[in-house]
């Protein structure tokens, strides 16, 4: 059995990390842009974020001051878990309290704010039943300076590959500098409106500069990111060559009639930490 008390240690420190510390490929992602820049005002762009990142790191506070909206990923395998839901929005209240987290969340209409960053379906959790001996947990908080940016589009089939390219990039391209770019893409391709939103932010997840494995996704996904950063929006909106350090694409099979995408966009700052508990 995972106790309740393990998952809400659990995501506690997941938590803390994602806004926190951000993940090695990610760094090297923004290092990486920073030597390929040549506009000055771009690579100052890029250094202060690096710095940035750096600072949160030595003094152990968060990144950013907006640390997101709580989505939880969640692969079920085959163990017992003890009141996951519940251990789950422990460990979120903990994070708010103890790392500490801004309280974000609010009523959508009345906008009272809960104070611990709970509330009706939040944190968002996704759950996903697989075959195997373990939990696995990933904690992403999602800022709303880039989730305000979000796009869906029920395309007709006819649309096709060029419909989905175009439709990303313009997503993009129309955001501007309002996501903080150097910014991260998720696409999301079939499925249902709500399923398409859905796998375009589990795509964030995934590892900046790692091909995807399935060669038609990996093509479209450079071809993207480079028609992306050709525009030259750059750094914070401001100028350069990075628009974006990724983009990453994840596809579901659909309805005959229908070509949902989603383009989930995340800002330079792409927190997320994941955790896999076996029974105790």
């Amino acid at each position: 059995m995972i106790s309740e008390k393990t998952i809400e240690d659990t995501v506690y420190q997941l938590y803390k990390k994602a806004a926190i510390d951000l993940n090695e490929d990610v760094v090297k992602s923004l290092e990486d842009a920073l030597e390929n820049e040549e506009d000055e005002l771009a690579k100052l762009n890029i250094n202060n974020i690096l710095k940035n990142i750096e600072l949160a790191h030595k003094n152990q506070i968060p990144m950013c001051q907006d640390t997101g909206l709580g989505v939880i990923f969640v692969k079920l395998g085959n163990v017992e878990v003890e009141n996951l839901k519940e251990g789950i929005e422990k460990g979120v209240r903990k994070a708010t309290k103890e790392v500490p987290l801004r309280p974000n969340i609010v009523d959508p209409i009345t906008r009272e704010n809960s104070g611990d960053n709970t509330g009706a379906y939040i944190p968002y959790i996704s759950i996903e039943l697989t075959d195997t001996d373990y939990l696995e947990i990933t904690v992403l908080p999602k800022g709303f300076g880039s989730e305000n940016n979000n796009k869906l589009k029920m395309a007709l089939p006819a649309e096709g590959k060029e419909g989905i390219k175009d439709f990303v990039v313009e997503s993009v391209l129309a955001a501007g500098g309002k996501p903080c770019p150097p910014m991260v893409v998720g696409v999301g391709i079939g499925g249902t409106s709500d399923l398409a939103m859905k796998l375009a932010k589990e795509a964030l997840i995934e590892k900046i500069g790692q091909p995807n494995p399935d060669d038609e996704l990996n093509q479209m996904e450079n071809e993207i990111l480079e028609r992306i950063n050709k525009n030259g929006k750059g750094p914070m909106g401001l100028g350069g060559k990075t628009t974006a350090l990724d983009v990453k694409i994840k596809k579901a099979s659909t309805h005959t009639a229908g070509l949902p995408i989603g383009v989930c966009i995340q800002c330079w700052a792409n927190r997320h930490a994941t955790s896999i508990l076996k029974d105790e």
